[in-house]
């Protein structure tokens, strides 16, 4: 089969694969039908999360149809169309019955293979799901394909990021960032009473989406002014980092107010925080982070989705076959062309 595998830092190749096949009897096979890049493959790409082998199909955000199932799946037969999270979990463990499906005791994340050991990911013709009642959830019907696609990562990430941060009614949020799960987080916090939401980002394309979504969206420049402005010089209650570096760290530190929240949703590769003990002390701060339990949310996102409130297929700004997907990372990547999100259609 055809599939998108990692080989070295910066080097992807659409190339030729064995296909998966069963492994246990909890395992199904589904056809790829739909794919996308997300913001943490590029952590992979980058070579800034290291230790993947090379050889490894990336991608943990996809949807597609059951073709085969093993003995002991309940759930799903051939031909039902399911969206995957971006990890495994069993749905049984002392984390899942916690609502942290994505710490799950026998969990995987699809596209990580080290030492020969792992799952691989979903940027392919056909992946193999393992402890699939418990990880796939129902397309539903009337969901557009490219929206469920996001359920099993972005948006609830997104959503997770706002509900992780404790945003209430009457909340001034901060978002730094607008990509894929800033835009998402925009709409989370909406979403949860936020009374409003300041977007920062540095590119103009994306501060526009952050405002079709329902944010107000500053430059990097004018950030903290606006924040001082809209909260009679506070600060913002919520701050919700989904960059992913020491300097939006810093950035959220400085415009988070005194007894405030930070909430970071997104890998942090960095071997410190940029703020000390004491800063956080000195704020009363409540900082939070973590891996979304994408697995948890779904139905719920999905649910929204379907009843029509909510359509993010502007989240998508490319749209392009399995073999261009090395130029969708680089575009991705780069921000070229006003890259925000590639959709792959194997």
């Amino acid at each position: 089969m055809r599939a998108l595998a990692f080989h070295a830092p910066f080097s992807l190749r659409c190339e030729s694969v064995p296909e998966p096949r069963l492994e246990a009897p909890t395992d199904v096979l589904l056809r790829v039908d739909l794919a996308a890049i997300c913001g943490s493959d590029l952590h992979v790409y980058r070579g800034v999360e290291a230790g993947l082998d090379a050889g490894t199909v990336m991608g943990h955000e996809f949807l597609g149809t059951v073709i085969e199932a093993g003995a002991e799946v309940r759930r799903w037969k051939p031909g039902a169309r399911v969206v995957s999270p971006f990890s495994t979990s069993c749905g049984a463990c002392f984390f899942c019955r916690r609502a942290l499906p994505s710490r799950c005791e026998m969990g995987q994340l699809f596209g990580w293979v080290e030492h020969g050991r792992g799952l691989h990911g979903g940027q392919a013709e056909y992946v193999r799901v393992p402890l699939a009642d418990a990880t796939l959830v129902e397309l539903p019907a009337g969901v557009p394909e490219e929206q469920a696609l996001l359920a099993g990562d972005v948006l609830s990430t997104g959503l997770f990021a706002a509900e992780n941060g404790g945003v209430q009614r009457d909340d001034l949020v901060c978002v730094l960032g607008c990509g894929p799960v800033g835009l998402a987080a925009v709409i989370g916090a909406l979403s949860l009473g936020a009374r409003s939401v300041i977007a920062v980002d540095s590119v103009p394309e994306r501060r526009a989406l952050a405002e079709r979504f329902g944010a107000q969206a500053v430059d990097l420049g004018s950030a903290e002014a606006r924040v001082r402005a809209a909260s009679e010089q506070r600060g913002a209650d919520v701050v919700l980092e989904v960059v992913g570096s020491p300097q939006a760290s810093a950035l959220a530190y400085q415009l988070v107010r005194i007894g405030g929240t930070i909430s970071a949703p997104g890998v942090h590769n960095e071997p410190t925080f940029a703020f000390s003990p004491g800063k956080v002390y000195d704020k009363n701060l409540t900082y939070r982070a973590g891996r979304a339990p994408a697995r948890a949310y779904m139905e719920r996102v999905l649910a929204r989705l379907a009843s029509g409130g909510l359509d993010v297929a502007a989240l998508f700004s490319h749209r392009m076959a399995l073999e261009d997907g090395p130029r969708g990372y680089a575009l991705f990547d780069e921000k070229r062309e006003n890259c925000t999100k590639v959709l792959l259609k194997p």
